[in-house]
């Protein structure tokens, strides 16, 4: 109650000890995280798609995650995509009675054609925000799987859902402002659901993503510095081997690996569900 009053190191203080709060918090609903993220890879491996919904931070959270899948692991656009109350223009500004128009969410999902391999997962910091819940409602409706995530009390929802995600972040330091403390837990939920999905994926060997775009220049030096940690290659060795694998990181890394041509390594990583240590032979 006594923010106004404090200099800033105080107030910055004050501010972060909230926000330590917020990851043990999130551990413990490392449970129903697990089950959400095997809604996910179960609907990929279907061809299914993860799509976010939400309004206001909730909903620019999930574009924001959704955005960042293929330049980190070289995902089709459409496998992971985000909806937002109030359409494009609520990224960049607030939209006045947006989150009430649960129509909008509806129209969106039809738009996108949801159906049952898809999972629909809503983003909300209020467990009664409209668009969010008539996003799950009609996610539901089409047979998609369906995950609400939400920093209110598990018990006190009366939505149904596959999967409830509920850190309980409690008051924010300036009351109501939910992009504090309730944002900071959703984007480490966000980004924990689709970083698992993805690795269960095939998508990073060891810790390395190896499907990433190399659409710029720190990208492409990444992308040679994997090939060299893994393969031992130097610089121009990892470029030659990329160049070699028409800049597929993975498949240079098989072809280097196990000593096979550009064909062998994609039959290879085929068989292996696209998994580079069961397309070398390593146990898993």
């Amino acid at each position: 109650m006594d923010l106004d009053r404090l200099a800033v190191r105080p107030l910055l203080e004050r501010i972060n000890a909230e926000d330590r709060l917020v990851a043990d918090i999130v551990a413990g609903e490392i449970p129903w995280i697990e089950q959400a993220v095997e809604l996910v890879v179960a609907a990929f491996r279907k061809g299914g798609r993860l799509i976010y919904a939400g309004a206001g931070t909730s909903g620019r959270l999930g574009i924001l995650d959704a955005a960042e899948c293929p330049p980190t692991f070289g995902t089709p656009p459409a496998m992971v995509q985000g909806i937002i109350a109030g359409g494009l223009a609520a990224l960049t500004g607030a939209i006045e009675g947006a989150e009430d128009r649960g129509e909008e969410a509806v129209a969106a999902l039809a738009d996108l054609g949801v159906g049952p391999n898809d999972v629909v997962l809503a983003i909300a910091a209020s467990r009664r925000t409209p668009y969010a819940l008539a996003a799950l409602e009609e996610g539901r409706r089409r047979g998609a799987r369906t995950i609400f995530l939400t920093t209110n009390p598990r018990d006190s929802l009366t939505v149904d859902v596959d999967v409830a995600i509920c850190p309980v972040v409690g008051p924010e330091a300036v009351m109501g402002s939910t992009r504090m403390k309730s944002g900071t837990a959703q984007k480490l939920i966000l980004n924990m659901i689709t970083t698992a999905s993805m690795i269960r994926m095939g998508k990073v060997y060891e810790n390395m993503m190896v499907d990433l775009m190399a659409t710029s220049r720190k990208l492409v030096e990444r992308s040679r510095r994997t090939v060299m940690i893994v393969t031992g290659l130097d610089y121009e060795g990892a470029k030659r081997a990329i160049e070699a694998a028409e800049g597929q990181v993975k498949t240079a890394i098989v072809m280097a690996r196990a000593g096979v041509d550009l064909p062998e390594a994609r039959c290879r990583l085929e068989a292996a569900d696209g998994r580079v240590r069961a397309a070398l032979g390593e146990a898993e």
